[in-house]
């Protein structure tokens, strides 16, 4: 069975496709460092959507997703979004926790795996 490796780098690769599952990598708001969190949260789904296209997949086909936030008290913020872009009845298995991220000016990472 072959790896598709998507966007690799030295250190990791944004997906990775093996047999008829993709493993994104956990995704923050390159293009909206320092933003809120509905904003960054925007941001991130919209790179998940693109990463999922160029996989061969979309949303409704999440599997799995894991959401850090550096602030839990900004989960509903998060949430408020989240809950619009998700697609209907397809809401994916989902942990949510309160983590000190890589960079400062990102308040919210999300990785997710999905269905090919």
């Amino acid at each position: 069975m072959t790896i598709q490796r998507i966007q690799p780098g030295k250190r990791m690769s944004q997906a990775v496709v093996h047999g008829n599952m993709v493993f994104l990598a956990g995704q923050v708001a390159v293009d909206k460092p320092g933003a809120s969190v509905a904003e960054q949260t925007r941001n991130i789904l919209e790179r998940i959507d693109a990463l999922l296209k160029e996989a061969g997949t979309d949303k409704t086909r999440l599997l799995s997703a894991n959401i850090w936030l550096a602030d839990i008290a900004r989960f509903d913020e998060m949430n408020g979004v989240w809950d619009a872009w998700v697609a209907e009845g397809c809401a994916p298995a989902r942990a949510t926790v309160e983590a000190k991220l890589a960079s400062p000016q990102y308040t919210v990472e999300i990785a997710v795996i999905a269905a090919k």
